[in-house]
């Protein structure tokens, strides 16, 4: 009898370099993740309004310098309120900054940085939980 094990919580990546989507679907996927990955902003689109994520990244910067900004923001509107960040997968070195009051989060991936992007995935989460927790505390749910 084979047993289904739960993903740790269901992402979906988008980023229009194919070589940095499958690598990044592989180490999420391997993290014990369930993605799914868009090469374009409206291929992610469809896919937030087909499923709920828990967390989405964003990396479209070769289809136009907002696309990524402009699908975090569609997925913030989604009922479910997906944690978002943009990713930038740059090889460049690893940093992480919140930018601005807008709340994005950039997280920059090197090739040393798997720890750093399983670690701030899992931190992402954790924060969208603990915030629609409160949000339910004080709506006396």
């Amino acid at each position: 009898m084979s047993r289904t094990i739960n993903p740790v919580a269901r992402v979906l990546l988008a980023d229009s370099d194919l070589a940095s989507r499958l690598t990044l679907e592989s180490i999420l996927s391997s993290a014990g993740y369930a993605v799914d990955g868009a090469a374009t902003a409206a291929e992610a689109i469809l896919k937030l309004d087909r499923n709920e994520y828990q967390l989405v990244f964003a990396d479209l910067r070769s289809e136009s310098d907002e696309a990524g900004r402009q699908l975090l923001a569609y997925a913030r509107q989604k009922d479910f309120h997906p944690a978002t960040a943009l990713i930038a997968s740059d090889m460049t070195g690893t940093a992480q900054r919140t930018t601005g009051d807008t709340g994005l989060r950039t997280v920059r991936i090197s090739n040393e940085s798997i720890s750093t992007l399983l670690g701030r995935a899992a931190e992402l989460i954790w924060q969208r939980v603990n915030r629609k927790n409160r949000l339910a505390f004080q709506l006396g749910r």
